[in-house]
C-alpha cells in the first residue's frame, strides 16, 4: 500500500495524509526515475501491487466507461472520506489506478474536487507518454472519482 495510506479492507480504520502530502511523496518517488522506461517499469510494479476487487464488485455498475481496457471502480464514504478502490485487466492501467488511489482514497470530497491529478501526472512525466486511448481512459477515471466525490457532497 502507498505511503501515507494505511487501509485494510477487513479493518475499516485508516490513517490519511492530505492529498498534497501524498502528491509530494509521489513527486519525490518519481524524481529518482530518469526516463520514461524507468517510470513505465515503476508504474507496472505499482499495478502488480494494486489489490484486486472481489469478483462481485466487477459489474456493469462499477465499470468505467471510456477506457480502452477493462476498469472497474468502487467508491464509498467512510467517516466523511471517499474511499476509492479499482482494478484493471491491463498492468499499465492498474499502475495508473494505484497512483490515483494513493492520491484520492481517504480524502474529503471537497479536497478531491479541488485537486488536479492530471497536473500531478504531467509533473511526474506520465501523462505525456500515454497514448490517446490511455489518456482518455485516465480522464474517465478522474471524472468518475470527481463525480463520486461530488455526489457524496450533495447527498
Amino acid at each position: 500500500m502507498a505511503p501515507g495510506v494505511f487501509f485494510c479492507p477487513r479493518l475499516p480504520h485508516f490513517t490519511r495524509m492530505s492529498i498534497e502530502s501524498n502528491a509530494a511523496e509521489i513527486r519525490e518517488e518519481f524524481s529518482w526515475l530518469d526516463d520514461w522506461e524507468a517510470r513505465y517499469a515503476h508504474i507496472i510494479d505499482l499495478g502488480k501491487a494494486n489489490p484486486a476487487l472481489a469478483p462481485d464488485e466487477k459489474s456493469e455498475e462499477t465499470i468505467v466507461r471510456g477506457c480502452a481496457s477493462q476498469v472497474w471502480m468502487v467508491t464509498h464514504m467512510e467517516d466523511g472520506r471517499l474511499i476509492v478502490r479499482a482494478e484493471s485487466d491491463a498492468m499499465i492501467v492498474s499502475g495508473l489506478i494505484a497512483l490515483l488511489v494513493r492520491v484520492y482514497s481517504g480524502a474529503a470530497p471537497k479536497e478531491v474536487e479541488a485537486f488536479d491529478a492530471k497536473g500531478l501526472l504531467d509533473e511526474i512525466g506520465v501523462s505525456g507518454a500515454l497514448t490517446a486511448q490511455r489518456s482518455n481512459g485516465l480522464a474517465s477515471m478522474l471524472e468518475r472519482i470527481r463525480h463520486d466525490a461530488h455526489a457524496a457532497l450533495t447527498a
